[in-house]
């Protein structure tokens, strides 16, 4: 994977990933819910949406919306398998490494992070 800030430029390049931003709806669940509850899900996500091998329904496994870490995968190029492979190198066709799956994690959570601080909610 690309270090963070080359990757953020990337992605601020593309018209479709950057137009993503946390709803309202999104901030106050984060902030409900907390950070460390965010996380839990993100890797939870991570493990069983896009880990696999063959995720189930890959391309259509991360919907748009109804969580914040949904909105921060379509952002972050992380929301499918050819996405993961596009934007940050990690191979279809084989299960993620757990390291891989942590990288993937913390960028999800860096621009959910990134997200609430900019919108003066984090």
């Amino acid at each position: 994977m690309a270090d963070d800030n080359d990757i953020f430029d990337r992605l601020a390049r593309s018209r479709f990933r950057s137009r993503f931003r946390l709803s309202a709806a999104d901030r106050a669940y984060a902030n409900n819910k907390g950070r460390s509850t965010v996380l839990s899900h993100a890797r939870d996500f991570v493990a069983l949406r896009l880990a696999p091998a063959h995720p189930r329904n890959d391309g259509r496994q991360t919907p748009m919306r109804g969580h914040p870490a949904f909105v921060a995968q379509h952002a972050t190029g992380s929301c499918c398998r050819s996405c993961l492979q596009k934007w940050h190198g990690i191979a279809s066709g084989r299960q993620m490494g757990d390291d891989e799956q942590e990288k993937v994690v913390a960028l999800i959570m860096m621009w959910i992070d990134r997200q609430m601080k900019a919108q003066g909610t984090g």
